[in-house]
């Protein structure tokens, strides 16, 4: 998954392997943080997308692309440079009622994006099996909470990298429907600009459902956590001979990581325009929703293959949910973090991971609509996603926090488009709720 174990000085073992180190370095961080984005919120969004506009959505897939790789690259390199993650970079150097605004929304997102992967899971599950989905909420939180505390980090990292192939899934459930390759073609690649409150509500949600702050935060806390378990592995202020190999493996890992995550969004949404908005069904309000309308309308098969995808995708996002809120909350409080750490080393950092998962199952047996209470994470996602994403710009030129590798390229520049996007998109999105 991550940079070979040789050290950057050791050129002869280096050289004597050159081409499998590489390889392996390309399947990291930015591979699972990219698969997690498709978790199954993010199902319900696509899915959604595509069965009220068709294929004339599908243009925000590419328009997203770049947006997402700036971001995603600059939150690895803060993590990777530094040897801290985002919220202990936020916490060194910046105003403390920022950090603890920002960490309390985070938190609270998460919690409840875990409550709804879950019921959408436990969904999914009686929808294959049949059985009381409630047993299944509170078998997949206690699945998902053990493997994170008790299983070793490098077994858990690779447990990780197997459930990034239940995205594959709907891969396989577009080649079982039938798709106007033409009209999809033109979708993806001519934009289409409706004049309608909705279609508009809709690109807000795909770019907050794409571009969200829990990625930055688990990204970032990944590459620092390379750096504690490796001692090889420095931050880079203090290693700058490693910096170039490093740079590198982050720029195409977080490029292969986000186009996986974006082709599958898009075959979702290629998937849900070629069967339910052809067949007039453009009101779906969840992921398990959408693979129960494919049933009657794609077939038995495409409708197995949705929901497997549902479950998997599931099993992926909710630990990196709850991982990140933990690495958030103890890195603001300077607890020792790290999913590399014993339990007994970081018990409130664990602790957090725990209470994060609890409350996501907790949520399935209260009387709040789980879809509703989705719907208000997206919401503080996207409004906290502007003040972190600018804090994480601002680090980027700030040679104080970045050393020689404060950013000042290309990507300097994409990172601030995506920040002024996503900034246009919450002001947008606190609009539509106000009027």
């Amino acid at each position: 998954m991550r940079m070979s174990e040789t050290a950057k000085g050791d050129r002869p073992a280096r050289a004597s392997n050159a081409k499998r180190p590489r390889l392996i370095g390309l399947i990291g961080p930015g591979l699972i943080t990219g698969a997690s984005d498709d978790d199954p919120s993010g199902i319900g969004t696509y899915s959604q997308a595509g069965a009220q506009f068709g294929f004339a959505i599908s243009w925000t897939m590419l328009f997203t692309y770049p947006l997402v790789v700036a971001i995603q690259q600059v939150s690895a390199r803060v993590g990777r440079i530094t040897g801290r993650g985002v919220a202990g970079n936020l916490r060194q150097h910046y105003p403390t009622w920022l950090l603890q605004s920002i960490v309390a929304l985070l938190f609270v997102a998460n919690t409840i994006n875990i409550g709804a992967d879950l019921g959408a899971m436990a969904d999914a599950l009686r929808l294959l099996i049949g059985g009381p989905a409630l047993i299944y909420v509170v078998l997949f939180g206690c699945i998902c909470a053990v493997l994170q505390v008790f299983m070793s980090y490098q077994r858990y990292v690779k447990v990780l990298k197997v459930l990034t192939l239940a995205l594959f899934a709907y891969f396989g459930t577009v080649l079982t429907v039938q798709i106007p390759w033409g009209e999809a073609a033109l979708g993806l690649f001519v934009p289409t600009f409706l004049p309608d409150a909705s279609f508009w509500t809709t690109v807000v949600a795909v770019l907050g459902t794409t571009i969200s702050p829990y990625l930055f935060f688990w990204q970032a806390s990944q590459e620092a956590e390379d750096t504690r378990i490796h001692p090889q592995r420095k931050p880079l202020v203090r290693a700058p001979r490693q910096g170039p190999d490093e740079i590198e493996r982050i720029r195409l890992d977080t490029y292969i990581g986000m186009a996986f995550s974006n082709l599958v969004a898009l075959a979702i949404i290629v998937a849900t325009a070629a069967t339910l908005h052809v067949a007039g069904i453009t009101d779906i309000q969840s992921s398990t929703q959408a693979a129960e309308a494919l049933r009657p309308v794609a077939g038995p098969f495409a409708f197995t293959l949705f929901a497997l995808g549902i479950i998997g995708t599931g099993l992926l996002a909710v630990p990196v949910l709850a991982g990140s809120a933990a690495y958030a909350v103890g890195e603001a409080s300077r607890w020792p973090v790290g999913l590399s750490r014993k339990p007994a080393k970081a018990k409130r950092f664990y602790a957090t991971l725990a209470i994060a998962t609890l409350l996501g199952v907790a949520l399935n047996f209260s009387p709040i609509n789980p879809i509703k209470a989705l719907y208000w994470s997206a919401v503080i996602n996207g409004v906290v996603a502007v003040p972190i994403m600018v804090a994480m710009m601002d680090m980027t030129g700030n040679p104080k926090i970045m050393g020689a590798f404060h950013i000042h390229d290309g990507l300097r520049l994409m990172g601030w488009v995506a920040t002024a996007i996503m900034a246009a998109a919450a002001v947008i999105m606190c609009v539509t709720l106000i009027f």
